[in-house]
């Protein structure tokens, strides 16, 4: 394919964003801040080739899409002196596929436009697993024609992809979305501790709660995780609390309250806080570990 395509942003998640993308046959100009993180060589092995700085990754990009960690990061890049804004081509689309809520990416879309630039905000769901296997849930924001310029490409990265409405919608949807998988995490964990505690295998609750009504994502794929103590990040706790302090803000600026957010970030920075600071690094099943500092019947 002759199309253009940068991707800023090869963490954990757009490394195999990207590299899907190369091996579909687009020409995918890659960076990332830091060159020696995995993602960068993964995107690289697929047949990425990886810029050494913004304007040479966008420099000729028709679809510029970025994968980074928070709000500051997001505006750092897009908005900043080397960032996208001042070397990106008038009228290239700008996808925005990390989750930073919906005033920061209507923020961003305005300064965008001064410049004569497109963009589109498309948070995604569905971990590392979804982002190897091409198989993301992508909740997009932005006009129908932008959104139908990209689709190809959503098309090679996820499986499930819905345009919500305008820019901000996307976001939106995402932070309800990170709600209800923060909650999960709360039901599993307190799920996985009353059968220790009668004794019963673990695994039932997998291979039987899974089949019926409680069955979930989270469940099926992050149960057998907590099963085997096995915390490596599909989704880093210090993201999901990074998501929820969104989520709190938007309620807050709504005048709500949302008391199941508030225990399950307690459960998640409570975890953040152990082996010495560096707890956030694991994945969002090690909430497990919470219930265990808490049991004190061990």
């Amino acid at each position: 394919m002759s199309q253009e395509i940068a991707f800023l942003g090869l963490g954990l998640m757009g490394g195999s964003m990207a590299a899907n993308l190369a091996r579909q046959g687009y020409n995918v100009m890659a960076w990332n801040r830091t060159s020696d993180r995995p993602g960068v060589k993964i995107a690289q092995q697929a047949g990425a080739k990886v810029a050494s700085s913004i304007a040479e990754a966008v420099a000729n990009a028709e679809i510029i899409l970025t994968c980074v960690g928070d709000v500051p990061d997001i505006k750092e890049v897009l908005l900043a002196d080397q960032g996208v804004i001042n070397y990106a081509r008038p009228h290239s689309l700008i996808v925005d596929m990390s989750t930073i809520g919906s005033k920061a990416a209507q923020e961003i879309q305005i300064e965008l436009n001064k410049r004569q630039l497109r963009f589109m905000d498309a948070p995604v769901s569905g971990g590392d697993i979804g982002a190897i296997n091409g198989t993301l849930t992508i909740m997009v924001g932005g006009t129908a024609e932008d959104f139908a310029e990209c689709k190809p490409l959503f098309e090679v990265m996820g499986k499930n992809i819905h345009l919500c409405g305008e820019v901000g919608s996307g976001q939106g949807v995402k932070m309800c979305n990170q709600v209800l998988c923060a909650l999960y995490m709360v039901g599993l964990s307190e799920a996985m501790q009353l059968a220790k505690h009668q004794g019963i295998d673990p695994n039932l609750i997998v291979e039987v709660c899974g089949t019926g009504a409680a069955g979930s994502w989270a469940l099926s794929n992050l149960g057998p995780k907590i099963i085997e103590s096995d915390y490596q990040p599909g989704f880093a706790i210090a993201h999901i609390i990074k998501d929820l302090r969104l989520v709190q803000e938007i309620s807050e600026a709504a005048g709500g309250h949302i008391p199941g957010v508030e225990l399950a970030n307690s459960l998640f920075k409570m975890v953040q806080s152990l082996d010495n600071g560096e707890g956030g690094k694991q994945g969002t099943q090690a909430m497990i570990r919470a219930y265990q500092e808490l049991d004190f019947s061990e």
